[in-house]
């Protein structure tokens, strides 16, 4: 295996100033690091973590953490963060910590209190649990991907106003009864939820139609929408002309429901999602769309600005959503 000597001698430097540039530690011009990284690539040599963690005082690794890995947000986030830190030549640690598990309260007072990384990015934590107070006092910088803003910095979409351009691109078609689908208070990940009820509130105030307003809450996944379109479809008398999904799996969901009972969309009922899921194309599906890749990448961003700078003030990251319209919406039939 080659050795920092061997890398030194072919870069024409001394060992402490291959190891510096090679370890980011201490100052080095950029021409001499270059040389030093190409003698390195030549030679095949890997610097030790531990030697760099030793000279340093870093890990360069980053944990993420967060409740699932499995669904499509948190999967494109994921996937986001990872081609971000390979760039920079990070490590990741990811920690799944799934709600209400024994898995995920050993994760949290166990694993992540021993902060072997030297910054976390937290993705969908719910403040309410105060588990992200209970992160803070590990002494590391966190960036939190969804989130309020009061103890991390953050990187979200502006879910109120997803909501809110979602609902007024309804009452522009021409529609007046819409309900909104999807989310429960006290659910996980609530205060997203909340969020874009609210947004879908403030359109229908502002367009003089609070007395159409209506929340259907229901799971936020393809099956609870669609459990809770069928129930409020169902009733030819009561039923709405349009729908706002809180997501697009409970949008899809209730498209689904829609055309079992007969329903047609658009011409006989429109809805909106939020997300542009990977599915949303194939039901023409119109959404708010929002790029969980980018929100992973600018998370990273955020978060090493943070490391290089421990005094540097918290940032909130709020990132505007793009209508993308299909044939799920038009204008309500005579």
């Amino acid at each position: 295996m080659r050795g920092i000597a061997e890398v030194a001698a072919r870069a024409g430097v001394s060992k402490a100033t291959a190891s510096r540039a090679l370890s980011g530690a201490g100052y080095v011009s950029e021409a001499t690091r270059d040389r030093v990284r190409a003698a390195a690539a030549e030679l095949g040599y890997v610097p030790s973590t531990n030697a760099v963690s030793l000279a340093t005082g870093r890990t360069r690794n980053i944990g993420v953490v967060m409740p699932y890995v499995n669904r499509w947000f948190f999967a494109e986030v994921l996937e986001g963060i990872q081609r971000s830190l390979l760039t920079a030549g990070l490590d990741l640690t990811l920690y799944d910590a799934k709600p209400g598990t024994d898995g995920r309260a050993r994760i949290f007072d166990d694993f992540l209190a021993r902060g072997r990384f030297d910054g976390l990015i937290a993705v969908g934590l719910e403040p309410v649990d105060h588990e992200l107070e209970h992160l803070t006092r590990i002494g590391r910088p966190i960036v939190s991907i969804v989130g309020s803003g009061e103890q991390t910095s953050v990187v979200a979409v502006d879910d109120d106003y997803a909501a809110r351009r979602a609902t007024e691109h309804l009452i522009g078609l021409g529609h007046r009864d819409i309900a909104f689908i999807g989310g429960a208070t006290g659910a996980h990940w609530a205060h997203v939820d909340q969020e874009r009820l609210a947004g879908y509130r403030h359109a229908m105030r502002e367009a003089g139609l609070s007395a159409h307003v209506r929340h259907i809450a229901s799971e936020v996944t393809m099956p609870g929408g669609y459990a809770a379109a069928a129930d409020l479809l169902g009733d030819a008398r009561s039923r709405p002309t349009a729908l706002v999904g809180v997501c697009d799996e409970v949008a899809i969901g209730a498209i689904i429901a829609a055309r079992r009972l007969g329903i047609q969309v658009p011409s006989m009922l429109s809805v909106v999602g939020i997300d542009d899921h990977e599915f949303a194309d194939m039901f023409a599906l119109t959404t708010l769309q929002q790029v969980p890749r980018d929100q992973g990448a600018a998370a990273v961003d955020v978060l090493l600005g943070e490391i290089a700078d421990p005094l540097r003030e918290r940032t909130t990251l709020r990132i505007p959503s793009r209508l993308i319209v299909r044939n799920s919406t038009a204008a309500p039939a005579e």
